[in-house]
């Protein structure tokens, strides 16, 4: 009789339906790795995936209805500039309405390490737009990003340590090599911040005071994120130009730093450089058949942006801003660097003469509030209005406003935008914040890849013009990067990886972000998750903030 009981028992347990946490029904389910979909379903406990299949008998808590949409990893923004846009907004809107659940900082300048003198700057900056400030309540990138989870942030986020924000920490804004001390006391605060979980050490060589450093700085500094498992990762010292000579000191950093590398958003810039892209993929393919590991990864638009920063020589820049405009003011040094500004040069990289003309250089943002008439206007229109040159005009932008003032650059080909696309070792990086349609964001104007970056790619490239087929645009978003920056459990969706996900309508997802009415959301994007918590429910955020930090292959746990 006990026996039987028992037999009871077990057989009316097993009738009883499995329990999650949330279920999402018949989805069609892309699991970030470039397979074909299939129409399934998936069971979520806490923050983690428990089960992908049939789930008819099963109970959720909380259930999707996916049936229609694509069911996929949560994207990741190789290139995130939502450093500061994340204090002041946690709630990250225009990415998560692309269904971007982990944003990548570190393009060169790092949140720390930081010392009170670079701390005092940033107060500083903040002074000369006030709409930005915020608590520094952090020294190093760990603190920093410890700051973020704290204050509370809808996506995840992570960082490589800046190469630049480094070499600030030490030198300051001097354009010389380190001392012996320097770059020891460099490479010591590359290990601290592997080991508080950077990424690898990310690079921006076109500006200044980065491209102060040499290639031998740069490999010094990645042996040591090397040993961690970490990459290199870097805007180049050219896009355009020397963009062969860039190539190969990328490549050659990887190779005697041992370790994986990264081109920041690929492009060639300038039309004089278009006809560089096969040479430059045929670099690539030779260093990753000779047993290196090159990626690149791009935003999805025709024009970069910057600042005007980027039109003049980088000695006249050395000191940081306060020296740069001193410069600019007298006679001398200004006619000197407007001679510069004129003639093309392989020694640095003028967004202005790669651009063309100065009408393909659209002003996006100013701090001085008697400027802002000009957000929307091109360097042409403002030269015109002013009498005078455009790189005169450019000069004295940049003393009136006391800052290198927010800049798009029109330099690419259409053409050369979809080839790179369809390279299998390329990812999507948005080169920009995580702004709202509100506040303090739309009192300037930004790139609208700010908001449409990756419903562009989904929308425009992938359903519209069928550059690459959908499975294989979501691998490019999710497993690729995810595998490339060495994190583990996202990327893709199997049992026992964090539920970051993204729910939407192919047919329906678009980019609406235009570079004169840049303050559009895209549309499309159904449900995000973030570890396992819904951050947008039928297209609208839910106010949910369940991001966390992301650490990198050398962290320690303390």
């Amino acid at each position: 009789m006990r026996n039987y009981i028992l037999i009871l028992i077990v057989v009316l347990a097993s009738c009883q339906p499995e329990k999650y946490d949330l279920i999402i029904r018949q989805g069609t389910v892309y699991d970030g790795s470039g397979k074909a979909p299939v129409v399934t379903d998936i069971g979520i406990n806490a923050d983690t995936i428990a089960v992908i299949g049939d789930l008819t008998r099963a109970k959720g808590k909380t259930e999707i209805n996916a049936s229609g949409l694509a069911v996929s990893p949560g994207f990741i923004n190789m290139l995130s500039w939502a450093t500061e846009s994340l204090i002041l907004d946690g709630n990250s809107q225009a990415d998560i309405r692309q269904g971007v659940t982990l944003e990548v900082f570190g393009e060169g300048w790092s949140m720390g390490p930081l010392n009170e003198k670079m701390k005092a700057d940033q107060h500083d900056a903040m002074k000369r737009n006030p709409d930005w400030q915020y608590d520094i309540d952090w020294t190093t990138l760990g603190e920093y990003l410890q700051s973020l989870e704290r204050r509370g942030i809808a996506p995840n986020v992570a960082s490589f340590v800046g190469a630049t924000t480094l070499r600030i920490h030490e030198l300051g804004y001097a354009n010389r090599l380190p001392t012996a001390e320097e770059m020891e006391r460099m490479k010591a605060l590359v290990k601290q911040a592997m080991e508080e979980g950077a990424l690898g050490v990310g690079s921006s060589l076109i500006y200044a005071p980065a491209n102060y450093s040499s290639t031998e700085e740069l490999i010094e500094l990645c042996k040591v994120a090397g040993q961690y498992g970490g990459m290199y990762i870097t805007h180049m010292r050219s896009e355009g130009n020397n963009i062969f000579g860039a190539v190969n000191e990328t490549i050659r950093i990887a190779r005697e730093g041992n370790l994986p590398a990264e081109i920041y958003h690929l492009k060639m810039a300038g039309k004089d450089n278009w006809w560089k892209l096969d040479s430059v993929m045929a670099m690539i393919d030779k260093a990753n058949k000779e047993g290196l590991r090159i990626t690149a990864d791009m935003y999805t638009y025709p024009a970069g942006a910057t600042g005007l920063d980027a039109t003049m020589p980088p000695w006249v820049q050395e000191g940081g801003i306060k020296e740069w405009i001193k410069r600019l003011q007298d006679p001398k040094i200004r006619k000197k660097a407007l001679d510069e500004m004129r003639k093309p040069s392989d020694k640095w990289e003028n967004l202005l003469l790669m651009a063309g003309s100065p009408d393909r250089v659209l002003l996006l943002d100013f701090a001085n509030d008697s400027l802002k008439r000009f957000i929307g206007k091109t360097l042409a229109d403002v030269a015109a209005i002013y009498g005078k040159s455009p790189e005169e005009t450019a000069m004295d932008l940049v003393i009136a406003d006391s800052t290198r003032v927010g800049t798009a650059y029109f330099m690419m080909s259409e053409e050369n935008i979809k080839r790179q696309i369809a390279l299998p070792y390329l990812s999507f990086g948005s080169d920009a914040e995580s702004p709202a349609t509100e506040g303090v964001f739309i009192k300037t104007n930004t790139h609208p890849r700010a908001y449409g970056n990756f419903a562009r790619l989904l929308g425009k490239y992938v359903r519209d013009e069928k550059v690459i087929s959908l499975e294989e645009a979501i691998r490019k978003l999710t497993s690729l990067p995810a595998s490339n920056l060495n994190i583990q459990k996202r990327g893709s969706l199997k049992p026992g990886f964090y539920a970051d996900i993204a729910i939407f309508d192919p047919a329906k997802v678009q980019d609406h972000a235009t570079f004169e009415k840049p303050h559009q959301y895209a549309t499309g994007m159904v449900h995000v998750l973030v570890n396992g918590t819904q951050v947008l429910k039928e297209g609208e955020h839910t106010g949910a903030r369940p991001g966390r930090v992301v650490r990198g292959p050398g962290w320690k746990k303390e």
